[in-house]
């Protein structure tokens, strides 16, 4: 049995990559951070036009139907560009919370979903900007409106106490909303680990300290091969899991890629040394986006659990 991503998968990796290589997203999470939606709202429509809004709803909705190895794929490049949006709510969760119409506009990239999932996932994320706002609470499911704006670690990650409203009846499937989110969490991660590593490698081979570029020295290459080493690790367990499903596989998954990028951001400030500190570079926007995924959709003291339960 061959283990790999397909030629279709992978093509439509290097598909985001080149897209999103072309769209300034550092700048358009300093505006999501200050409110100012316009310039993340057009990188959301650019990535419906190639699909990845209808990636998880089903083809009776115009969907893709797509399976969570290729919603795997999809957010590891959304957490390499670091994407602002409620793209794992939208794309990852809501199309196993609901049998509705609603589907078609979230595939074609109209609707923007905002989820709360007690008790692991409190807070919603960027209802301010979505057109559907759900909680689910014991595979119930509940319209809200947003609170007051809290204030979060990583600022592109606009979050909102859910104020509960009208009861919307019995989630489709909650359980396996819920592994989704987890999944696409852990992509996320990984993709933001391995942006740090490129960084951090690009950025050892150009600076120079005593005379000779600092990528040289064997206690930075060593720093850089541990990194490397920890995301290579960390994804065949995300995989495995978007094939298994199993949510021991999905904890094991989130936990690993989440090691793995918070090591690769505490490797990537420390080879850039103080230039990384300063807030026009792009690392710290990747350095607080992974200090806040490591906590979302589920605690790493909870996967663990899970694990070893």
């Amino acid at each position: 049995m061959r283990f790999a991503l397909s030629g279709e998968q992978e093509q439509f990796s290097r598909s985001l990559h080149d897209l999103l290589s072309d769209m300034d997203t550092d700048s358009a999470n300093r505006s999501w951070a200050t409110g100012d939606h316009g310039p993340g709202l057009k990188i959301w429509r650019r990535l419906a036009e190639l699909g990845v809004t209808a990636l998880a709803v089903p083809e009776k909705y115009d969907g893709l139907g797509a399976t969570p190895v290729d919603l795997a794929v999809g957010f590891e490049r959304l957490g390499y560009h670091c994407v602002p949006g409620p793209w794992t709510d939208t794309v990852a969760v809501l199309p196993s919370l609901l049998d509705d119409e609603l589907l078609i506009s979230v595939a074609s990239g109209e609707t923007l979903a905002s989820v709360a999932f007690a008790p692991h996932v409190p807070y919603a994320l960027d209802s301010d900007v979505a057109d559907a706002r759900l909680t689910v609470e014991n595979g119930r499911l509940r319209a809200f409106a947003p609170g007051t704006l809290l204030s979060s670690v990583d600022g592109s990650r606009r979050l909102f106490p859910p104020v509960a409203g009208d009861d919307l009846g019995v989630a489709l499937d909650a359980d396996r909303a819920f592994e989704l989110g987890c999944l696409a969490t852990a992509a996320h991660l990984l993709g933001a680990g391995r942006w740090l590593l490129d960084t951090a490698v690009a950025y050892a081979a150009q600076r120079k300290q005593y005379g000779r570029e600092i990528g040289g020295y064997q206690a930075v290459k060593h720093l850089l091969a541990d990194v490397a080493t920890r995301l290579a690790l960390a994804e065949p367990l995300l995989f495995g899991a978007a094939v298994t499903m199993d949510p021991r596989d999905v904890s094991a998954a989130k936990v690993a890629c989440g090691d793995a990028a918070h090591l690769a951001a505490r490797t990537g400030l420390q080879v850039h040394g103080a230039i990384g500190y300063t807030a026009e570079h792009a690392l710290g926007l990747r350095l607080t986006r992974v200090r806040a995924l490591v906590g979302a959709w589920g605690t790493p003291r909870f996967h663990r659990e899970r694990v070893l339960s």
